[in-house]
C-alpha cells in the first residue's frame, strides 16, 4: 500500500508547475507550537550523526508546522486543507517555496529531493487532512489506520534515511503506533476542549455509557478510567510487537535510538496506568526519562 502512495507522489510531483490560490500561502504558522525537546520520544538524538540530524529536523519541523495547521482552531477545514495542500505542492517541487512554505523546502533540500523521502512526510499530510475534517476514530481498527499517516510515516522514514531493511517496518510501525496512542491519552482532555477531538475509541466509550463531555472533568472517571486502561492493553500488545526492532536495525546509532524510543513508550505507558490525565499532564520525570534512556541504551548494545 505504501509504494503505491509513494509512486503517486512521484506521478504527482511530475507535472508542471501549477498555480495556488492566495488563501493557500498565507498565514502558515511561523513557528511552531512544539519544540523537539518537548516531545515524549528522542528526535534526531546525539545518538545519530550531526548529517542525519539535520535531515530528520527538518523532517520534524515540516510535521510540525503542518501539525499546528490542522490543530489550528481559528482555520476553518477548507482553509486548514488549502494551507496543507500548499505545504505538499512545495514539498514535491511543484510550488516556488515562500516564507509560509519554507519548511517544505528545507525539507525537499535536505534530502536531495529523494522521492521515497518525501512520499513518508507526503503520507503524513492525509493524516493531517483528516484531522482537518473530522474529530473522532470510530473504533481500534480506525485508529490504526489514521496511525498509517499519522505515525508511520516517521518510523519509516528513519529507516530509509538510514538504507534499513524493509523487514523492521513491521515493528517501527507498531511502535510509532503506540507512541501516536499514548499521545492521544495524555492530551485527551486538551484536545476536546480546544478541539472538539476525542480519538479514543468511540465505540469503547459508548459501551461503557461515556460520552465526550466526560474529558472535560477534572478526574477520570472509574468507566472512563477503565477505556483509557483497555486503550492501554491495545498500546501494550504494540509494544510487544515493537520489541524485536533494535535486533532488526543494522545501523548501529539507530538501533540505540530505537531501543531508547520503545523503552520511553514502555515507561510512559506504565504511568498512564497509575496517572489521570486528566488531572494533570502526564509526562515521565526527568529522572525516569534518564533511567528509560540508560536502559534503552544498555538493550540497544545487547541486541
Amino acid at each position: 500500500m505504501l509504494a503505491g502512495h509513494i509512486l503517486d507522489f512521484s506521478q504527482h510531483c511530475t507535472n508542471g508547475r501549477s498555480p495556488l490560490p492566495r488563501a493557500a500561502v498565507v498565514a502558515l504558522p511561523a513557528s511552531t507550537s512544539k519544540t523537539a525537546t518537548q516531545e515524549n520520544f528522542p528526535v534526531a538524538s546525539l545518538l545519530l550523526p550531526a548529517a542525519t540530524r539535520a535531515r530528520v529536523m527538518a523532517f520534524y519541523h515540516f510535521a510540525r508546522i503542518a501539525d499546528d495547521i490542522a490543530d489550528n482552531p481559528a482555520l476553518t477545514a477548507d482553509s486548514k486543507i488549502l494551507r496543507l495542500d500548499a505545504l505538499e505542492e512545495t514539498l514535491c517541487g511543484r510550488h516556488e517555496a515562500n516564507e509560509y512554505t519554507e519548511s517544505a523546502q528545507g525539507l525537499r533540500d535536505a534530502v536531495g529531493g529523494d522521492e521515497v523521502l518525501l512520499g513518508h512526510a507526503a503520507q503524513l499530510l492525509q493524516a493531517f487532512r483528516r484531522d482537518a475534517v473530522s474529530d473522532h476514530c470510530r473504533d481500534w481498527g480506525d485508529l490504526m489506520l489514521y496511525c498509517q499517516f499519522s505515525a508511520a510515516p516517521v518510523g519509516r522514514f528513519l529507516l530509509a534515511l538510514h538504507g534499513e531493511n524493509p523487514t523492521a517496518t513491521t515493528a517501527t510501525d507498531s511502535l510509532c503506533a503506540a507512541l501516536q496512542v499514548l499521545n492521544h491519552i495524555q492530551d485527551c482532555g486538551e484536545d476536546y476542549r480546544v478541539l472538539g477531538r476525542v480519538y479514543v475509541p468511540r465505540v469503547w466509550l459508548a459501551g461503557h455509557g461515556i460520552d465526550n463531555d466526560a474529558f472535560l472533568d477534572e478526574a477520570t472517571s472509574p468507566a472512563l478510567r477503565q477505556v483509557f486502561d483497555l486503550t492501554l492493553d491495545h498500546v501494550d500488545a504494540l509494544l510487544d510487537m515493537a520489541r524485536p526492532l533494535p535486533s532488526r536495525i543494522r545501523d548501529h546509532r539507530l538501533r540505540l535510538e530505537a531501543a531508547v524510543t520503545l523503552t520511553v513508550a514502555e515507561r510512559l505507558s506504565e504511568r498512564l496506568r497509575r496517572r489521570d490525565p486528566l488531572a494533570s499532564k502526564v509526562r515521565l520525570t526527568a529522572m525516569g526519562y534518564a533511567g528509560a534512556v540508560l536502559t534503552g541504551l544498555w538493550r540497544g548494545l545487547r541486541a
